[in-house]
């Protein structure tokens, strides 16, 4: 087919010509490097975590690109089909849809019956770095937020821990590394929905199914939890300093909110089952609702109410609220996309892979997908979900190119994302996060550097070793067969 044949039938198809810029392909460049310097500038330089200023970061990347343009309208309607491509709206749907159950066990305190259950266990300090490590994982896994779970557990159990005779380094290292484990498997997790949905498949229609994500995620992501487990017990026993007799203050903590927990394991059972997460969503929210309201953790005003200023109150809209900020970046990010789509860059990334003998097997797609998407969380300062937005395209071409299946796909990527990628020494947004929350804790509490805590995240350096040894091996490895079912056996290539 003739390039002026191609042309016609994407203006056909609705798909908006070329975009060129008067500075040459540099052009397309612009709006993503005014992004990333506003991604540093706010989590390195300013220390100020906040997606709406990421968005606001994306969105004047995009005004600025749109000067450099040949065709301003046509630059627009890159843009907008970046945005509005299934894609896009699949994964925003979903954001606010898992928003609401996420609202729900924050709303019912779940992540305050686990506090309760660790006064109430009365561990040594040598026990209670590993012990942590579990249930940061479980307040992770249900409220599928790490940045949420390290602002809610750093200031319950570090400082209790440090009483208790805890080694305060692992301590900060097993709370990260729970609060990425959760990102990493939970299926309501902003990090497990992109890499979800930003990986097509080609022998049918849709994107991967989030329950079926997590299901052959487990693979990696348990034994990886399973080996920081014993490394915490290990170093923790030998690391402690027992003698502590202060137990935590688990006073105002309803065990009774561990029952939430049952909700959230609806919610996996149905997400596994029928592989639909709005579904599965839907009888958790349903579920969780009923639950709540049965067992007097809530009340129909903590569920929709009018609060006496005159706004609208209850976690229905409060989970929309926390959400909107992402909606926001995930709006400006796919911009962005659409511009480097339109500019013909992930056409040029794919092809020079392709070229490669090396990328065109199986094992080199997946060494190329693992160390772009390690690389690209790097520069964007560990940020996981957006980085995922920004690489996911590039990872489901190259990973198709080679047969893959769209589940090795996004568990490539998550997996080297949420491993080395999020925890890079000096620039990762969580390390920060973790040394700050590790301040104002009082006198012989001490406060730790991000760069320190880097030595202890047991958790995403082991993910990084188990998947690594699944890329070399082909441990796990599945193509995509007829009608996207999964099977060893390697298929013809798809673009």
């Amino acid at each position: 087919m003739s390039v002026d044949e191609r042309v016609r039938n994407e203006q056909d198809a609705g798909i908006p010509e070329p975009l060129e810029f008067h500075v040459g392909p540099v052009g397309a460049f612009i709006a993503p490097l005014v992004f990333l310097v506003g991604v540093v500038s706010y989590f390195v330089v300013f220390e100020v975590f906040d997606m709406s200023a990421l968005t606001a970061s994306g969105l004047v990347g995009i005004l600025v690109a749109g000067l450099f343009s040949r065709n301003y309208s046509r630059f627009w309607e890159w843009v907008i089909a970046g945005v509005s491509s299934r894609t896009s709206v699949t994964l925003l749907l979903i954001l606010l849809s898992v928003s609401l159950m996420a609202a729900l066990i924050s709303q019912t305190d779940v992540a305050g019956g686990f506090v309760w259950l660790a006064g109430e266990l009365g561990l040594s300090g040598g026990l209670f770095v590993v012990v942590v490590f579990l249930m940061v994982c479980a307040i992770a896994m249900s409220t599928g937020t790490s940045i949420g779970t390290l602002f809610t557990a750093f200031p319950i159990f570090y400082p209790a821990g440090v009483v208790l005779g805890a080694d305060p380094l692992l301590l900060a290292g097993a709370i990260l590394s729970g609060a990425l484990f959760g990102d990493n498997l939970a299926p309501i997790s902003d990090s497990t929905i992109v890499s979800s949905s930003t990986q097509r498949y080609r022998r049918r229609t849709g994107v991967a199914e989030v329950g079926g994500v997590v299901r052959s995620r487990a693979r990696y992501a348990l034994p990886a939890a399973a080996v920081s487990a014993v490394l915490f017990l290990v170093f923790g026993l030998i690391r402690s300093q027992d003698g502590g007799s202060v137990a935590i203050d688990a006073t105002g903590r309803d065990p009774l909110s561990l029952i939430m927990v049952i909700p959230v394991a609806i919610l996996l059972f149905v997400a596994f089952w029928k592989r639909d997460i709005f579904l599965a969503t839907t009888v958790g929210l349903v579920s969780g609702m009923a639950l709540g309201l049965l067992v007097g953790l809530l009340s129909p005003a903590d569920i929709i109410s009018a609060n006496d200023d005159g706004t609208a109150g209850g976690f229905l809209v409060a989970g929309v609220a926390d959400i909107l900020p992402l909606i926001g970046l995930g709006i400006a990010i796919f911009g962005i996309i659409g511009i480097l789509q339109g500019a013909g860059i992930f056409d040029a990334i794919v092809e020079l892979a392709a070229k490669s003998k090396f990328a065109s097997t199986p094992r080199g797609a997946e060494v190329v997908i693992g160390v772009g998407a390690a690389l690209t969380t790097g520069i964007f300062a560990g940020v996981n979900g957006p980085s995922m937005l920004m690489f996911g395209p590039v990872a489901d071409r190259i990973g198709a190119r080679a047969g893959l299946h769209p589940y090795r796909r996004a568990n490539i990527m998550d997996c080297f994302t949420l491993g080395i990628g999020s925890v890079v020494p000096v620039v990762s947004s969580f390390l920060l996060i973790a040394g700050l929350l590790t301040q104002g804790h009082g006198d012989g509490i001490p406060e730790l550097s991000p760069v320190a805590i880097f030595t202890t995240v047991f958790y995403p350096l082991v993910l990084t070793l188990v998947i690594s040894v699944a890329v070399l091996t082909g441990w796990g490895r599945r193509f995509e067969g007829p009608d996207g079912v999964e099977t060893t056996e390697p298929q013809p290539a798809q673009v």
